[in-house]
């Protein structure tokens, strides 16, 4: 191989090199800094479930009923629907992080105006995780009941 393009070799791969390295440090998230989703005043240990890389979402900012819900958890009920609250979710979508079962217990978030229990769930883990689903399952996001 020729000087010169053994040189042009080394210059193509210097600017590879530099390439990955410039998109690798943008996507690799830094551990000191939380994911943008979190608000910074929130800390990774602050809201159980934040692990699980969904969305937090302040309890504040669900609709009341989930408010009144997590009131009822906190309270052991009574519940609304005492055969479908309390009892264990199996989590057969896998949106959530894998457990055993048992790790999960759902509770109906009522819908105004619903003839049934709706689509709407407070998922609670034994590991202190809250987290609610507006569409019956298929999207979650973490519940930061301290807000």
């Amino acid at each position: 191989m020729s000087p010169g393009r053994r040189l042009t070799v080394a210059l193509v791969g210097l600017i590879a090199l530099v390439v990955v390295g410039w998109f690798v440090k943008d996507n690799v998230a830094n551990p000191e800094k939380p994911p943008a989703s979190i608000p910074p005043s929130v800390s990774a240990l602050a809201v159980p479930g934040v692990s699980s890389g969904l969305d937090v979402q302040a309890l504040s900012k669900l609709p009341a009923e989930a408010a009144k819900t997590w009131k009822l958890i906190e309270s052991k009920g009574p519940f609304p629907y005492p055969r479908n609250d309390g009892v264990t979710f199996q989590n057969r979508e896998k949106r959530l992080p894998q457990k055993d079962s048992g790790y999960y217990k759902e509770y109906t978030v009522p819908t105004p105006g619903s003839s049934d229990r709706g689509a709407r769930r407070l998922v609670t883990g034994a590991e202190k995780e809250v987290f609610y689903t507006a569409d019956h399952y298929s999207t979650f996001v973490v519940v930061d009941v301290s807000k």
